[in-house]
C-alpha cells in the first residue's frame, strides 16, 4: 500500500475483515512517510482546531470494523458534544490515528497476515516479471504481487497563474504562500501585519485561511462580531473565478430534516441513477433529473412551486452550471446564510443541492462498480460538481464569521468575481469592476483538479509515463475497473496495479467525501484481492 491517509486505513479495515476468511499468509507492507498513519496531512493531529469539517456530528457515520475497540466517532470523543457542531480536522485525525493503532495492533491476530508500516517514501514502481517492483527514496526494494495506490492529491506542477506569481514573488518584495498547512500559514502571517492579502479560491479551505490570518493572530468572535488583535493584515481580499461563496448547509438537525427524501423517493432515484450511468449523455440528465424534480417540488410545496419550475432549474444547471446563481458576493454570502438559517424560504438550487447531499451514498453505488461511456461520466460528474455549491457547504457559522470579517472591515468581497491581476514593484494590482487594490502576498487555496498530465508526486509520473496509469478521457482521471484495477492506455486492466481515491475521478464519483474512503470502494478492492488469492 502506497500512502496511508484515511483512504488507505478504509481499505485496510476492509481487508482485515476479508482475510479472516481465507487461511492463505499475506505479507502487507504499508509505506507511509508522514507522522500520522490512517489520517495524512489533510487530517493532521498537529493542525490547528479552527480548521473544521464541512460535516456535523450527526452525519458522520464512518463504522469502524468487527472486533475494534476505538468504537464510532461520537464514542470516542472524551466529553459531551452537540450534535449540531462541526468537529476539527485534527481532531478526526486523531480518531483515524487511534482507529489504525487498534488495527495494527489487533486487527490482523486471527489472520494468515503479517503487517509492516515502512515510514519511507516511494520513488519508483515497475514490473518485475508478474509482479511489481517497490523503490523508496532510501534505495531499499521488493517486490509485490499487488500493489495499491491511495494517495490522495500528489503534488502537481503550478498552474501557468501561480507559477508566474511564484516568480515574481521570488524577484520581489512580495509574497506567495499556500493554504496548507494551516499551522505553517498561521506562522507565516504573524509577518503580514498591516499588509493587504488576497486570497486565490473561495471555497472551503478559504474559511481555513481566514482564521489563520485572524483568530490565529490573536483575534476572536463572539455574538458582537469579530475582534480584532492588531496582528492581522489591513485586508484580505479573497476571489475566484465566479465571485460566488459556497452555500451554508442548514443550521440544525431541524432544518436539515427539512430535505430528507423518502424512502420511496430514495428508491426510485437509485434505479433512476443506475440506468444514468449505462445511458448515453443525451439521456442520462433526464433521468436524473427525473427522479430529483418531484422530490424537490414536494419540499418547495408550502411556497408553491411546481414541479414544472423544478425541472427548468435543473435543465438550465445540466447546461450551465452556477449560472443560476449570480448575486453580487456580499449579497450571495447574506442570501446563503439566510438560506442556511431558516430565515427565508428555500430556493430550488438550495433545496436540490440539500437533497443531492443525501443521495451521495446511493449515487456513488450506482456510478462507481457502473462502466458509464466516458461522454456520460463527463456529464454526470460536472453536475455532480457544479452542486457541490450546495451539498459541500461549510458550517453557517464559517459563513457567519466571513461577515463578521467584512463588517470589521479586515474581509472584503469588492474584487471578488475574477479580477484583473497585474504586476507591480510591491507585489500585484487586483482589478474589477471600476475598483482596485494593491496587495503584497497571495495565498492559493485552490484544489488542484486530478489532472494526470500535471501530476509530478513519486511515484506516479513513471507509472503515467509507462502507460499503467491512463486516464478515463482528456477531461477526466485514471481508468480503473469497479475494484479499483488500473486500466492501461487500451483499456485493458493492469494485474496487480489497483488504485482507490481522488486521482479516479471520473471512474468514480463523489470522491471528496471522508464517507467515501470506507465506503463500497474499499470493500470491493478488498473483495477482489481476496479473489485472487483464492484463484
Amino acid at each position: 500500500m502506497i500512502g496511508f491517509g484515511p483512504r488507505g486505513l478504509g481499505a485496510l479495515e476492509a481487508l482485515s475483515q476479508r482475510l479472516k476468511s481465507t487461511d492463505r499468509r499475506v505479507q502487507i507492507d504499508i509505506y507511509e512517510p508522514g507522522p500520522y498513519p490512517g489520517a495524512g496531512p489533510n487530517f493532521a493531529p498537529s493542525e490547528p482546531a479552527y480548521c473544521l469539517l464541512n460535516i456535523p456530528y450527526r452525519d458522520i457515520a464512518i463504522r469502524p470494523p468487527q472486533g475494534t475497540t476505538v468504537g464510532r466517532f461520537a464514542e470516542w470523543q472524551d466529553q459531551p458534544i452537540d450534535p449540531d457542531s462541526f468537529p476539527s480536522r485534527a481532531d478526526m485525525g486523531r480518531y483515524l490515528n487511534a482507529r489504525w493503532d487498534d488495527l495494527f495492533a489487533q486487527g490482523f491476530k486471527k489472520t494468515g497476515a503479517t503487517l509492516r508500516l515502512i515510514p519511507a517514501q516511494v520513488s519508483r514502481i515497475s514490473r518485475k516479471g508478474s509482479g511489481w517492483r517497490v523503490e523508496s527514496k532510501s534505495g531499499a526494494e521488493a517486490v509485490y504481487n499487488e500493489v495499491l495506490l491511495t494517495l490522495g492529491q500528489p503534488p502537481v506542477e503550478a498552474d501557468a497563474q501561480w507559477a508566474g506569481w511564484q516568480d515574481h514573488a521570488a524577484q520581489t518584495k512580495a509574497e506567495v504562500a499556500q493554504a496548507y498547512p494551516a499551522a505553517a500559514l498561521a506562522e507565516q502571517a504573524a509577518g503580514w501585519q498591516g499588509k493587504q492579502v488576497a486570497i486565490r479560491g473561495l471555497g472551503l479551505s478559504t474559511y481555513d485561511v481566514l482564521r489563520s490570518l485572524t483568530t490565529a493572530q490573536g483575534g476572536g468572535f463572539d455574538p458582537a462580531g469579530y475582534h480584532a488583535s492588531g496582528g492581522e493584515p489591513s485586508r484580505i481580499l479573497p476571489f475566484s473565478l465566479n465571485g460566488q461563496p459556497p452555500f451554508p448547509k442548514p443550521g440544525n438537525a431541524a432544518l436539515d430534516a427539512l430535505f430528507e427524501p423518502l424512502p420511496e423517493e430514495t428508491a426510485h432515484f437509485i434505479q433512476a441513477a443506475t440506468a444514468a450511468v449505462s445511458a448515453g449523455p443525451e439521456v442520462a440528465p433526464s433521468l436524473i433529473s427525473g427522479a430529483m424534480v418531484p422530490v424537490v417540488a414536494r419540499i418547495l410545496g408550502p411556497q408553491n412551486v411546481s414541479e414544472a419550475e423544478v425541472a427548468e432549474w435543473l435543465e438550465t444547471e445540466w447546461s450551465d452550471p452556477g449560472a443560476q446563481d449570480r448575486l453580487p458576493p456580499m449579497d450571495a454570502l447574506r442570501y446563503g446564510i439566510d438560506l442556511a438559517a431558516g430565515e427565508v424560504a428555500p430556493s430550488p438550487g438550495y433545496a436540490l443541492g440539500q437533497v443531492w447531499r443525501k443521495w451521495q451514498d446511493q449515487w456513488r453505488a450506482a456510478f462507481n462498480p457502473g462502466h458509464a461511456t466516458p461522454e456520460t461520466a463527463k456529464r454526470l460528474i460536472d453536475f455532480d460538481e457544479g452542486l457541490k455549491r450546495y451539498s459541500y457547504g461549510p458550517p453557517l457559522s464559517s459563513a457567519r464569521e466571513m461577515l463578521a470579517l467584512i463588517d470589521a472591515g479586515l474581509a472584503d468581497l469588492a474584487l471578488t468575481t475574477n479580477p484583473e491581476i497585474a504586476e507591480t514593484e510591491q507585489g500585484w494590482t487586483l482589478r474589477s469592476q471600476g475598483r482596485e487594490a494593491k496587495v503584497s502576498v497571495i495565498i492559493d487555496a485552490v484544489l488542484p483538479a486530478p489532472v494526470l498530465s500535471n501530476i509530478k508526486g513519486l511515484p506516479l509520473p513513471n507509472l503515467i509515463t509507462q502507460g499503467f496509469l491512463a486516464p478515463v478521457s482528456t477531461d477526466l482521471a485514471a481508468a480503473i475497473a469497479p475494484d479499483g484495477t488500473l486500466c492501461d492506455q487500451g483499456g485493458n486492466p493492469v494485474p496487480g496495479l489497483c488504485l482507490l481515491g481522488r486521482l479516479a475521478l471520473g471512474s468514480v464519483t463523489a470522491v471528496d467525501s471522508l464517507h467515501d474512503c470506507f465506503g463500497q470502494s474499499a470493500d470491493r478492492w478488498a473483495q477482489g484481492v481476496i479473489e485472487r488469492l483464492s484463484a
